[in-house]
């Protein structure tokens, strides 16, 4: 099946299109995960109140064990991080660069789509398609680099650096009670996030090239079927 769809130029190219929006709609997806994501990090504290803490960029999520009527009952809290808590520059930034990515994903998606429709219909509009893949393939880098931005800024931060994020007065647990910080799989899930928008960016940039030589190629068609032809290599009408 790849052999045939390689074998005829424009099965190659609307697979180059197709898989370039497939990659685009997977890595918004995988954004998506990103941002809602309350495993940014895992921290273990000595409590046995509450043994272990999620922390996403917006919200932290814990079970915390409560004695109820001599039974011990664990439950699912959550809370949003607002100004009570001392929040770091690289939850900040994640924040503002996780929502930017996200929203240039989506517009990769609007041009991506258009683009694609327009060439199923076969539609003569080169410098359309040419301009729909470019701004799709430069959101794209646009995306993946806020994105990688973020997710190594973290992982950087929290096993080899040191964050001033802390918990607020009122909270269960303090900061000084943290014995182990655990990986998370989303330092894992953002570099497979880039690498599908660099994937993605590629196959639409690739399909530049053609409607870069359409561009000019249709011009000087256009000027030797508009040129006069020489009297002497004209057929004649009649004998």
């Amino acid at each position: 099946c790849l052999y045939l769809v390689f074998s005829q130029p424009e099965m190659k190219h609307l697979f180059f299109k197709v898989m370039g929006l497939f990659l685009s709609y997977l890595a918004w997806g995988f954004g998506i995960s990103l941002a809602r994501s309350r495993s940014w990090r895992m921290r273990e504290f000595d409590s046995k109140t509450v043994p272990i803490v999620f922390i996403g960029l917006w919200e932290p999520f814990y079970f915390q064990k409560f004695n109820i009527s001599g039974s011990i009952a664990e439950l699912l809290m959550h809370s949003k991080i607002n100004s009570s808590w001392v929040i770091s520059d690289e939850i900040w930034c994640g924040q503002d660069l996780m929502l930017l990515a996200n929203f240039m994903m989506s517009a990769v998606l609007i041009f991506g789509s258009v683009a694609l429709s327009v060439s199923w219909i076969k539609a003569p509009y080169p410098g359309f398609l040419q301009l729909h893949y470019n701004t799709a393939a430069f959101f794209l880098l646009l995306s993946c680099s806020c994105t990688m931005i973020t997710v190594s800024w973290n992982f950087t931060v929290e096993f080899y650096g040191e964050t001033i994020l802390d918990f607020p007065i009122t909270f269960s647990i303090k900061r000084e009670m943290l014995t182990k910080k655990c990986f998370s799989y989303m330092f894992p899930l953002g570099i497979t996030t880039t690498i599908l928008s660099l994937l993605s960016a590629t196959m639409f940039s690739c399909e530049t090239c053609p409607l870069k030589q359409w561009t000019l190629v249709k011009p000087l068609a256009v000027a030797n079927y508009d040129k006069p032809q020489d009297p002497a290599l004209a057929l004649p009408t009649s004998l």
